[in-house]
């Protein structure tokens, strides 16, 4: 069935994909439909579900205009469906919802608020709060990254790194700024990867209130026993589905590629990239190897459990403290 597509541009416009979600569906449009800040439109693309997913965003279509919903005939994957509801925006803002995550009633207002004001931040969140399945706050998420830096290097660094949360990425941020980047990659983290590519782009600001809530449900994949293979069929790409960390380092440098820096700044990136390989990245990697190749064998278990061991007491924490004294 062909969709209407309403008549005047929203200035925001917010994305919801969804799969099967129709346990914490109903709280999530409630939220946004609370919104202070009303102008706006809400694009839902619903992955084929198999539950009462249909049915609740059709009800809430029917009452309210704002609301556009459509279903693909097949599921698309995860990535691909976020991408959807982006391309189907016509906001001058664009924020990606979830289905089971909540937004307290001024979380629009205020972050609408701070774009208007200073052009040079292209994507603006709140601080994040933890829910639990039954809605009731359970604490925060309190990281402190120097995404609002004006140096793109900062922001880029800490980013990329594997132990700051990517929260951001549900944030209010430019259509044009999104529109200059690859959008969500179809391999494990792309998520990551986009948002350090965002803030090449310009500053991030994070407004110091828990006005965004994500929900920790027992569904959520990342509470599954068995995490690796909820998420390898969340991103759906076979190809890298082994080596995620080689797929996320590669994207690092294909983003400096992409996003027009000088050539001061793009080296002092390029350091950063060093950073995170010298800190993290190389253990992440070898993982990859491991699992891909050497766990087949208990020979192969017993031969990279030793390599990571001499690495981690002998070559490794020289390299980490030669480049901290650089730093």
């Amino acid at each position: 069935m062909k969709e209407t597509l309403p008549r005047d541009k929203p200035r925001v416009s917010i994305g919801l994909p969804i799969f099967n979600g129709e346990n914490y569906l109903k709280e999530a449009l409630d939220s946004i439909l609370a919104q202070t800040y009303t102008d706006f439109e809400l694009i839902i693309s619903d992955n084929a579900s198999a539950d009462r997913t249909q049915q609740i965003c059709r009800a809430y279509a029917a009452m309210e205009n704002r609301i556009r919903y459509y279903r693909n005939e097949r599921n698309l994957g995860a990535p691909r469906n976020f991408n959807r509801v982006f391309e189907l925006s016509l906001g001058e803002y664009f924020k990606w919802a979830a289905y089971d995550d909540v937004l307290a009633p001024e979380y629009l207002q205020k972050c609408v608020s701070v774009l208007d004001k200073d052009p040079s931040i292209v994507l603006c969140h709140t601080k994040t709060g933890r829910i639990d399945e039954h809605g009731a706050l359970m604490g925060t998420y309190d990281h402190k990254m120097r995404i609002d830096s004006q140096k793109p290097h900062e922001r880029f660094g800490d980013l990329i790194s594997i132990h700051n949360p990517c929260w951001p990425i549900f944030g209010v941020v430019r259509a044009s700024t999104l529109r200059m980047t690859p959008l969500i990659g179809n391999y494990a983290r792309a998520d990551r990867n986009l948002l350090a590519e965002i803030g090449l782009l310009g500053q991030i600001y994070e407004i110091p209130e828990s006005l965004f809530f994500r929900r920790d449900h027992p569904q959520a994949y990342t509470r599954r026993k068995n995490y690796r293979e909820w998420q390898m069929a969340w991103w759906t790409n076979a190809s890298w589905i082994n080596f995620t960390h080689w797929k996320n380092c590669i994207e690092f440098f294909r983003s400096l590629k992409r996003v027009p820096l000088n050539w001061s700044e793009r080296l002092l990136c390029y350091e950063q990239i060093f950073r995170w390989f010298i800190i993290e990245g190389w253990r992440l990697m070898s993982d990859d190897v491991e699992i891909s190749f050497l766990r087949r064998s208990s020979l192969g278990r017993k031969l990279a459990s030793a390599v990571k061991l001499i690495l981690r007491r002998t070559l490794i924490p020289i390299i980490e403290k030669t480049f901290e004294e650089k730093l």
